[in-house]
């Protein structure tokens, strides 16, 4: 039996009820599939050399490049995509290093997704290797997400020789969870009735967008493991994460209603720089963050894009990062405007009177023509968002 996915704006009262029976609603298979070690295993198929050995794709490590994609034999050394790269190397001194191929990624991604869509249209690409599936309906006519997952990973290595994770669930939170249990190659079912034994089993820090700042203040005020937020003082939490409180205690009940949209609207925009040598001059560190937000901003114009945030990140050199924000209307894509919004806020920095490593400029609360999100890779450092901007 096919079912069709209810649509709904409803949230949690903020009186901390218990979401509704999820009996109640219709059941969704929503799959999460990643591909394993992508960049990596693209190196490692074509390049024989490199099979069974630690590779890790990403920049010059005597440049400050950082790793983009750590093979699993890397990552047994404790190699893991985003470290320096000459950290790698001391942790790795037989680490192949290889300059990454966004061109030939593409291509294999392409593949990948074409696939995809052969199941169904409602698919949403969180990146060049990996994507949410709603296959509640499919081509196939699999009654069951198992088996559409199962067809789908020998699918994908047969057209490309690569393998891919997968999660199957009854939403996206737990779908992306259940994909990373078993990797690689894996395949994790969370049935409808295995949903509360599996969150049990959870830390805090499985939620989405739960970072070591924001573990760090749920573990503060009780929280170690997923269920306690459900318990928790509703003011603590608060407290420790803001607004991002009632999001975190519907996901502890494994609540998670978000439909898989194919078409997904870019949420920011933003451009940063790691830099060879750390930045120690203040005039420079500005210059730096007036031309990071003019380009972001030209790219904004471009496509007819306004933002009424702007966000500034700072990397020192001693690998600390800070972010911040300042919102303000009407939305705008002005050049000279945001540039001189993105350098007051700096003001609220240390830069300067400490080296700073990477800046980045970034622009939220976008209006105007929607914009697909291109997917675009973590090693692609201009016009990305940011990748770890924890939201405590």
């Amino acid at each position: 039996m096919a079912y069709v996915q209810r649509m709904s704006d409803e949230v949690r009262s903020a009186d901390g009820a218990e979401p509704e029976d999820e009996a109640s609603r219709p059941l969704r298979r929503i799959l999460h599939l990643d591909m394993d070690a992508f960049y990596a295993s693209v190196e490692q198929r074509d390049r024989p050399e490199l099979r069974g050995k630690p590779v890790a794709v990403g920049g010059d490590p005597s440049r400050r490049g950082v790793v983009a994609a750590a093979s699993y034999e890397a990552r047994a050394y404790g190699v893991r995509s985003a470290i320096p790269m000459s950290r790698a190397v001391a942790l790795c001194p037989s680490l192949q290093i290889v300059k990454p191929d966004i061109a030939r990624y593409k291509a294999v991604s392409g593949e990948v997704f074409a696939l995809f869509r052969e199941v169904t249209p409602l698919v949403e690409p969180l990146s060049l290797d990996e994507a949410y599936l709603d296959v509640t309906e499919n081509s196939w006519g699999e009654p069951l997400g198992m088996n559409v997952a199962r067809r789908l990973k020998a699918a994908i290595r047969e057209k490309t020789g690569l393998t891919a994770s997968a999660g199957v669930a009854p939403n996206k939170f737990l779908a992306k969870i259940a994909s990373g249990w078993k990797k690689p190659d894996g395949l994790t079912v969370i049935a409808p009735e295995r949903v509360e034994a599996f969150l049990q089993k959870l830390p805090v820090d499985a939620l989405w967008g739960v970072g070591p700042v924001t573990a760090g203040r749920l573990r503060g005020i009780g929280c170690s493991r997923l269920v306690d937020l459900r318990t928790v003082d509703e003011n603590a939490l608060r407290k420790a994460v803001g607004s991002f409180a009632e999001a975190l205690r519907r996901l502890s009940f494994g609540d998670d209603r978000r439909p898989v949209h194919p078409d997904r609207e870019r949420k920011s925009v933003s451009n940063e720089h790691t830099y060879d040598d750390d930045l120690a001059d203040a005039e420079a560190i500005r210059a730096e963050v007036l031309r990071l937000a003019r380009r972001t901003a030209a790219y904004c114009a471009a496509r007819g894009i306004r933002a009424r945030t702007v966000t500034l990140k700072v990397r020192y050199g001693d690998f600390t990062t800070i972010t911040r924000s300042h919102t303000e209307k009407p939305a705008t894509s002005d050049a000279d405007a945001l540039a001189e919004r993105a350098a007051r806020l700096l003001g609220r920095t240390s830069a300067g009177a400490r080296p700073v490593r990477l800046l980045g400029v970034g622009v939220h609360g976008l209006e105007g023509p929607k914009v697909r999100d291109p997917s675009a890779p973590a090693g692609e450092r201009d016009l990305l968002p940011f990748p770890d901007l924890d939201p405590g």
